[in-house]
């Protein structure tokens, strides 16, 4: 029995409309981390993007449980020495809350060149707006 492996033009494409409001961080990005990668599909294949596009409305308004509004901390080094920044949840929530989403998909997506691809395929709004409506994303609860 031979492998089916999808060619480029085999692979289609959906958008989904994801709504933020009021869910939990980190099962959020879990499962946009699925659609991203594509293993919500049949035809997934480890070494090709399978995915569809994720558009994230509403990332001002997450959750996360326990103390880590308070006590979670992200980090970042601008490659020189003593360059350690830290930043607070609650003073990123402030300031950029796209990318709270975006940093929790990121680590559960893979490291190389293929999980870059997977991530320039989700689209983080802090409102409920977004330029998208064109593509006409199919609104889907997780």
């Amino acid at each position: 029995m031979k492998t089916y492996i999808p060619r480029e033009k085999e692979i289609t494409r959906n958008w989904y409309l994801v709504d933020a409001k009021d869910k939990i961080l980190g099962r959020l990005a879990t499962k946009i981390a699925l659609l991203l990668s594509g293993k919500n599909k049949p035809m997934y294949t480890p070494h090709l993007d399978t995915g569809d596009f994720v558009v994230v409305i509403n990332a001002r308004c997450i959750k996360v449980t326990g103390k880590k509004r308070e006590n979670k901390i992200y980090y970042h080094h601008s490659g020189y020495p003593g360059g350690l920044k830290k930043e607070t949840f609650e003073d990123l929530m402030g300031k950029k809350p796209e990318e709270i989403i975006l940093k929790a998909v990121k680590g559960m997506l893979p490291k190389n060149k293929l999980g870059r691809s997977m991530l320039s395929k989700l689209k983080v709004y802090p409102e409920a707006n977004h330029p998208h409506q064109s593509q006409n994303p199919q609104p889907i609860e997780l």
